[in-house]
Formats: C-alpha cells, structure tokens, sequence
C-alpha cells in the first residue's frame, strides 16, 4: 500500500487519467417537526433541548411518518424528472456511533421513494456554454443524526481529542440524501461540472421551498466521489470526500482529490477506498476511515413503520404544485434582460443570478444591476474567498448607490468606497457618505477655482487646447480629481474646463 501527499498539476493529472464522479447530496427538509416525531427543528437550538423519546430512541419509542417529509420528497422527486415508487418502506440501517442513540438509524435501503432521474446542467467553457446531464440514481428519505464535537484536539477530529460532546437536536430532522449515477466524460471540466450541478439543486431546492439548504448551517451537504482510471481501462477505485459544506469547496474537492489520485497512480501507487475530510485552509483532504471492505449494515425492514404507498392522484396533484423551475426562470430572465447566454452563464457560474434579480426588482436598470454583482462585489468576494452571497452587502443598498450616482451625488470611485465602508461595518449607504465625506463637489464655483489653480500651475496646458490638442485636458482634469480628493464629476470639470478657455471639443 503507497500513500503520499504529493499532487500532480492538475493540467497533467487530466491529460493522463479520465475522471469518474459520483456525488451524494444530503437535504434537510424544512419541516416544522423531525422525521418521526414532533419535536421543532429550529436551527440554534441550546444543546439537547430540541429532544424526546422518539429520537432518543428510548425503549417502547413508537416513530410516525411526516407527512409533510414525504409530500416534499415527491415534490424533490418530481423536480428531478424522477419516478416516484408506488410503494416503498423505509429500513434500520444498524451501526455503532454515538450520533444516533439507538444505534441504528432509519433510512431506505433498496426501496427508495424516488428513482431514475436526471438534472441538466451548464458550465462556461473557452468555447461557450456547455450542457451536461446528470443521472439521478435515487432521492430517499432518511433521518438525520446528532452532532458531535470533539474537544480537547488540535484539529477538531475524534483522533487526538480529550472527550466528544454529543447534541441530538439534529437527530430525527428529516434528511433527503439524492444520489447520482456516476457522471463520467467531464474531462478538465470536472470540478466546474460538480460545483454546477450542486448549485442547481441547491436552486432548485430553494424554488421548492422544501429547504433553506444554508450549506454554512448543514442543511445542504455533498458527500463527493472521485475515481480516475487510464482511457480504455476500468473505472478506478473512488474516494469519498465527506461533508463539503460549500460550493466553492465542492469544486476544490474534485479538484484537489484528482491531482491528489494521479500522484498516487503514477508513481506506482494505489488508490485507497476510503473517506476523506476537506481541509477550508487548505483546500487538501486527509483520511478518515478506510471502506476496504464492503460495510454490513444489516439492514432490514422497520418494523415500526408502514410502508409508504402514495397513490398516483396524489403524484399529480402534487405536480401541480411544482413552481416556476429555475431552468425556465433562466430563460424568462434571460429573454426579458435581453442578455447573451453567455453574459447570462457567467451570471449564473458567478452565484449572481438571484442577486441582479433582487436588485433589478428594487428598480435598478438589469445593465446597473449586473454591473455591480459581477463587477465590484464579485472582486471582493473573489479576495475573500466566499460566495458572492455572502458579501454583506443587499440589494436595496446597491439601489441607494445607485440612484445617488444617477442624480450625481456619486461617481463610480466614490460608490466603491461607500461599499468598501459598509462591508467594514461603518454603518448604511448614508451613514459611510457622511462619515467619509464622499458626496460629489457640484457646486460650479468650487470646481472652477479648481480648474483656474490648475492652469496657474501647468500655464502651458491652456495654450495646447486652445491650439486643438483637446487630449491635454487630462493633466487639468486630473489636478482637479486630486484637489478634490476624487469627488468632483470628471465630465463636468471637462466641460466646465472647455467653456472657461472659450473652446469647444
């Protein structure tokens, strides 16, 4: 058995191994009530607090289905172009954890709700968009377990740590877990392919208001398979990436791991099938425990449990309740904004698409709306290495800068220090104007004694205007920009310049 911690360029490792993807996403639903039992699932909770009998699993314990978890599974299911089982039931998957009391957890096993379906995708290449779909395996339903922290270590893992603290509020809140067939002929474009299509079905979760799929909160996450193998050959051995909480991390997970698996196999090593557990820090992954050999859960029918048998009226009514489909609002969107499917892609591979729409129905122009969220925001976003989402700035600010440059009382460059002051806590849209002293200089007498300064200090600049070579205005309009500490409108100190030396443009 070889290991290391070497990687291969990325560049390289593609040129010489075909990946192979497989990806389990988990959902939490939304419900008011667990999976079994009536106790809320309200996130924040104080430890064990959020807890009874039922997911406890105390002796003499009796669960009962959620409805609503079932209706918002076949919704999930009908969104995923699946088909929905006309009978199904769930199982005890066994195994000893502390996550889960009773030692066993419920889950389906090979009875899922939801089976065979498909989710289209995009990704921007040098060429152009690029389609790509991805097979659904299953969508089935299955509880969530616990929380542990582990306390004492330096790295937050069991290995190493003094004691483990176990919180059961999550325990028994209703989990989807939706896994594909495996996604093969993506090529370089793997880990874009991955981040696609977890973006897509987080988007298409939220549509359906099955879930807030907060990544950061765990209502939403990805479990991330990776194989590589040579052209012609088998598939390799996969490794299981657990947990990867964000979209970012999503597509630094394919990555990493295939520049991770090729420095194995091309040194003469083999590819261990195990777990591993991303690193934020450092966008690497370490192991966590081997799946050599195939794990026996023992599972066996709930006994507990009815089976679920939703009739086909149901179905149909239910997929009369699917809304507006991000697909077809892309389109809509896309043919109202009149924009290019690629300046339109770009929105959507950017994580902007819900944030111009929210800014352009506050009233801003889609043109202003796009400008910012893929300009300015997308910038800081990028430096700080978070999800465009997570920039704390709102919409309705970017509306307030907005209509303040559109009635000149901002420029461009001053708008961006009124952001850079709100991201650093310094108060609203007003208050960061204020605090700064960012408000343009109109007045026409300040910004010609300005311009008249100006031409004092570079005397020669008056004369090659007026000799026609307007381009020396820049030097005047400059010094003015300077005085001003960049708060003076640069079209109007031109203009103002022009109609003091008595020329036009």
């Amino acid at each position: 058995m070889t290991t290391t911690a070497e990687t291969m360029p990325y560049a390289e490792a593609i040129a010489a191994f075909e990946p192979v993807l497989g990806l389990e996403t988990h959902v939490e639903l939304g419900t008011a009530s667990k999976m079994f039992c009536s106790c809320p699932t309200a996130f924040g909770a104080d430890p064990n607090t959020q807890v009874c009998p039922v997911c406890l699993g105390l002796p003499g314990s009796m669960p009962v289905v959620n409805r609503m978890g079932v209706e918002s599974t076949i919704r999930m299911g009908l969104a995923l172009n699946c088909s929905i089982a006309e009978w199904c039931r769930f199982a005890r998957k066994n195994y000893f954890y502390p996550d889960m009391p009773k030692d066993y957890q419920i889950s389906q096993y090979d009875e899922p709700l939801c089976f065979d379906g498909w989710l289209d995708v995009t990704v921007e290449t040098d060429d152009g968009p690029r389609a790509f779909r991805v097979e659904i395996e299953r969508v089935h339903m299955e509880e969530d377990t616990g929380k542990l922290t582990h306390a004492g270590g330096a790295t937050g893992r069991i290995h190493g740590a003094d004691y483990s603290l176990v919180d059961y509020n999550r325990a028994g809140i209703p989990l989807i877990e939706i896994v594909t067939k495996p996604i093969v002929g993506t090529g370089e474009l793997a880990p874009l392919v991955a981040r696609a299509y977890v973006t897509e079905l987080r988007d298409l979760m939220r549509s359906l208001g099955v879930s807030d799929v907060r990544m950061e909160e765990g209502s939403l996450r990805c479990d991330v398979n990776v194989s590589l193998n040579r052209a012609g050959d088998d598939w390799g051995t996969r490794s299981e990436t657990k947990n990867v909480n964000s979209l970012r991390s999503v597509e630094r997970a394919v990555r990493s791991e295939i520049e991770r698996q090729a420095a194995v196999l091309s040194s003469g090593g083999r590819v261990i099938q195990e777990t591993r557990h991303f690193h934020e820090d450092t966008g690497r992954s370490t192991p966590g425990r081997s799946k050599e050999q195939a794990e026996d859960y023992r599972y066996f029918p709930e006994p507990d449990l009815v089976p679920v048998a939703p009739s086909r009226e149901w179905v149909e009514e239910l997929r009369g309740t699917l809304p507006e489909l991000p697909s077809a609002k892309r389109a809509r969107l896309r043919a109202e904004w009149g924009i290019s499917d690629h300046d339109f892609q770009t929105l959507v591979n950017g994580g902007a698409l819900e944030l111009v729409e929210a800014t352009i129905a506050e009233g801003v122009d889609p043109a202003a709306a796009r400008k910012w969220w893929t300009g300015e925001l997308a910038r800081i976003a990028n430096d700080r290495e978070i999800e465009l989402a997570d920039v704390p700035v709102s919409p309705g600010q970017i509306k307030h800068i907005q209509r303040l440059i559109e009635d000149g009382s901002l420029t461009d460059k001053l708008a961006r220090q009124v952001i850079e002051g709100i991201i650093a806590g310094e108060g609203d849209v007003d208050d960061v104007v204020a605090g700064r002293g960012l408000a343009v200089v109109s007045d026409d007498s300040a910004l010609l004694a300005a311009i008249d300064q100006a031409l004092v200090d570079q005397p020669d600049v008056a004369e090659k205007i007026r000799g026609g070579k307007v381009q020396a205005a820049g030097a005047i309009v400059g010094a003015v920009m300077k005085a001003t500490r960049g708060q003076a409108d640069a079209a109007k100190v031109r203009a103002l310049l022009f109609e003091r030396l008595g020329v036009s443009e």
